[in-house]
């Protein structure tokens, strides 16, 4: 049996805990049809449950944006803060609660514009608490601005020729900060998201994990078959590699990034 289908089985048995996730109050979806937080938002789901932690155990805070709009889908404690400034109040809560798993969500926008000193600080102090980066490369809630990770030539409804900076290099930016986690996973593999999360829970330090994800209403350069077919699994494609080495993380990031991006363009 496959892990995954090992994993299905003890979620079928454990279906009533999964359930507790799910909110009972009749808010209407605010996704778009398509949109990566759907599989995000389950895998996530999937992870506490195959955890065996429960609503009271956790308590979820989210940012400004697309991703913060995941606070009136899961049952539990949440807090929905302002823009850019998730962190500072998720390290706040872990502080004054050191029982509770706490897990923070924010955009790229969020993340790495306005609140990108907050990320840096978050990373290092290892604050204890998951931190789950949603980029879909736009802020999509502002209806198709360009964000600070959005490629060089990508057309968005804000950059109609085209953005005309380069993105920034965040995950090197990141692995130069000398992480105690970082993790990379995307919105169409809900298998790999589900234990990609699963570990950062297990993480005792500030698990930084960027899901990959897509937007099919204003990011049209990395949809859901541009990913299908361009993301590959660092156990399958490179084996060998060392997730307890740093350099080979780095060398690995630059690799990826030029050919992530020079594909796009």
């Amino acid at each position: 049996m496959t892990q995954s289908n090992a994993n299905l089985t003890v979620l079928a048995d454990k279906a009533t805990d999964y359930m507790k996730f799910e909110t009972n109050a009749d808010y209407p979806l605010t996704w778009c049809e398509g949109c990566g937080n759907f599989a995000i938002h389950n895998a996530l789901r999937r992870a506490l449950t195959l955890e065996n932690l429960g609503r009271k155990d956790v308590l979820f805070c989210f940012d400004v944006g697309c991703s913060g709009n995941g606070s009136d889908k899961m049952e539990g404690y949440t807090i929905h803060g302002l823009h850019g400034r998730v962190l500072p109040l998720a390290a706040g809560v872990k502080i004054g609660n050191h029982h509770k798993k706490i897990i923070a969500e924010a955009g790229d926008g969020a993340t790495f514009s306005e609140g990108v000193g907050h990320l840096v600080h978050a990373i290092r102090n290892d604050y204890p608490l998951l931190f789950i980066h949603h980029d879909n490369q736009a802020y999509a809630l502002t209806t198709g601005q360009a964000s600070s990770l959005t490629p060089l030539g990508c057309t968005m409804n804000s950059s109609p020729y085209g953005v005309q900076q380069s993105p920034l290099s965040h995950l090197q930016m990141i692995l130069g900060m000398n992480p105690s986690f970082i993790a990379r996973t995307c919105s169409v593999d809900i298998d790999h998201m589900t234990q990609t999360f699963r570990n950062g829970l297990n993480h005792s330090g500030f698990a930084f994990i960027e899901v990959l994800q897509t937007c099919p209403t204003y990011n049209k350069h990395t949809g859901h078959d541009w990913y299908i077919n361009n993301i590959k699994n660092i156990t399958d494609d490179f084996p060998g590699y060392d997730t307890t080495d740093i350099k080979q993380a780095r060398d690995l990031v630059e690799c990826r990034r030029q050919i992530f991006f020079a594909s796009r363009l």
